[in-house]
C-alpha cells in the first residue's frame, strides 16, 4: 500500500512528511489570515467553522497559497489562534505576518499525544543548542481526511530566534 499513490479526498491535500521533517526554515513577514478558535481544555469547539469561513474568504480573493499550511498557537486551555497561509491580502479577514527561524519536526498519532510531542520538540530544539521562543502546531489534515489517508500527521514549528 505504501507504493500506491494516495488518492486525494478533495478536502485536505495528502501530506508528505519528508517535506517538513527536521527542517530549519526562515520566514520574513510571511502572510497569514488569522482567526481565533474557542476551546475547552484545548479541544476546539468551532475550529471547522472558522476554517470554512476563512477559506471562503481566501478563495473569493484568489489568495490560496501554493501548498496548504495552517498553524495553530495553543494559547490557553480556552482558545487558540489559527494562521492560514495565503498568497496575498484577503479582504474581510484579519491579516498577520510571522517572521523568524523555525525548527520543524513531524509527529504522527492521535491529537491526545500533543503534550508529549511538545515535550519531544523542546528536547529536539535543545539538542540543536537552540532555545524555543514559541511553538506552533500544524494539523496537516482534518480528522475525516486523516482517517481516509490512514495517518494523522502534525508538524511542530519551534521559533528559535
Amino acid at each position: 500500500m505504501d507504493n500506491q499513490k494516495i488518492q486525494a479526498t478533495g478536502c485536505c491535500e495528502p501530506f508528505d512528511p519528508a517535506s517538513w521533517q527536521d527542517k530549519e526554515i526562515t520566514w520574513q513577514d510571511k502572510l497569514f489570515v488569522k482567526d481565533h478558535v474557542i476551546s475547552f481544555l484545548h479541544m476546539p469547539l468551532n475550529f471547522g467553522q472558522r476554517v470554512v469561513k476563512n477559506m471562503t474568504l481566501i478563495e473569493k480573493a484568489n489568495a490560496q497559497a501554493p501548498h496548504q499550511l495552517m498553524l495553530t498557537d495553543e494559547k490557553s486551555l480556552w482558545g487558540a489562534d489559527i494562521y492560514i497561509d495565503v498568497a496575498r491580502e484577503v479582504s474581510g479577514a484579519e491579516m498577520a505576518k510571522i517572521s523568524g527561524t523555525f525548527l520543524t519536526k513531524v509527529f504522527e498519532g492521535p491529537y491526545k499525544d500533543a503534550g508529549q510531542w511538545a515535550k519531544e520538540m523542546a528536547e529536539y530544539v535543545k539538542s540543536k543548542n537552540k532555545e524555543m521562543k514559541k511553538l506552533y502546531f500544524s494539523y496537516t489534515t482534518c480528522p475525516k481526511c486523516a482517517k481516509a489517508y490512514g495517518k494523522n500527521y502534525v508538524v511542530l514549528f519551534a521559533r528559535v530566534n
